[in-house]
């Protein structure tokens, strides 16, 4: 049989096949039992089989009616929550996001009850990693990576360009007093790896000809980095958007004037994730304006 029933007598069948009974079913429907059992006779007739056995109380599914009631059951679940899914009020979606975990931390986490208020529909999932430079498609929707923006996915977004600055402790300052020049902060920096020539390039900036003598601390993050100068260790280069809140806070100081623009960005890489289109987009839309905001309101030198 390549027709389908009548969509009414397969409801009808649904829900008597639930309750055992044509009267609750009936109810449940706001018709009358004569009308269910009406619906259920005509797909009967239809399908060729009898689907319950009328019994002198109520009625019971026969084994063909077992058998069809399954794939019924599970058929109108599924219309359910698509409908759910696609037009429920409460609708909620989830997009899988990765980022490094230094711009995850200082940048996007202590932003994200600002995207939920504006999208309340929408979860994020939110992973990190030190470097983001394998993208996975079976394991995210959207990643943040650091670099050049060369690379081979088709759907790239930059985040914007950021700048530099020299950040230490206060007490650092303190001590050296006068003495707080590039020269004595270089030879207590923590390099971050990857961003050593980000000393270099300060330097030409002071109009130093060799290269500085640094500290011998290096760590794998600006999270790390920042961390341990709150503990009054050291000093660092870091993207503004990175130390805005210690700075802002009173933790750490900006001792120089000098920016750096940085070589590399932080950019957006899209999946094509099947069925959160939307959603991604809304994500990565509302990210770039708060980055945005971050790079220009950065603070000013002392």
């Amino acid at each position: 049989m390549n027709k389908l029933p009548h969509l009414n007598w397969v409801r009808a069948f649904e829900a008597a096949s639930r309750h055992c009974s044509f009267t609750r079913a009936a109810e449940e429907l706001n018709l009358t039992p004569a009308a269910v059992s009406q619906q259920i006779k005509l797909l009967e007739q239809q399908v060729g089989e009898p689907l319950f056995r009328r019994l002198p109380r109520g009625v019971a599914l026969t084994d063909m009616g077992h058998a069809y009631a399954q794939p019924v059951h599970k058929a109108f679940a599924e219309m359910q929550s698509a409908t759910a899914d696609l037009f429920g009020a409460s609708r909620s979606r989830t997009i899988r996001v990765q980022a490094s975990i230094s711009f995850a931390a200082l940048v996007l986490a202590p932003r994200l009850n600002a995207f939920f208020a504006l999208h309340p529909d929408i979860n994020v999932r939110l992973t990190t990693a030190v470097w983001t430079d394998h993208f996975d498609d079976d394991a995210v929707d959207v990643e943040v990576r650091y670099g050049h923006g060369n690379w081979d996915e088709p759907d790239i977004r930059h985040l914007g360009h950021q700048q530099g600055q020299i950040v230490c402790h206060p007490a650092t300052v303190e001590a050296l007093g006068k003495k707080a020049t590039f020269p004595a902060l270089a030879a207590q920096a923590i390099q971050i790896i990857g961003s050593e020539a980000d000393w270099e390039q300060m330097a030409r900036l002071n109009g130093l000809e060799a290269a500085p003598v640094l500290g011998r601390t290096k760590v794998d993050s600006s999270l790390m980095a920042l961390q341990m100068i709150t503990a009054g260790y050291g000093a660092a280069i870091v993207s503004q958007s990175f130390a805005r809140h210690y700075l802002e806070s009173g933790q750490m100081l900006a001792p120089l004037r000098h920016r750096i623009p940085l070589a590399r960005s932080f950019f957006l890489i899209v999946h094509n994730s099947t069925g959160k289109r939307r959603e991604v987009d809304r994500f990565c839309d509302w990210l770039r304006a708060a980055v945005s905001d971050t790079s220009a309101s950065g603070p000013a030198g002392p």
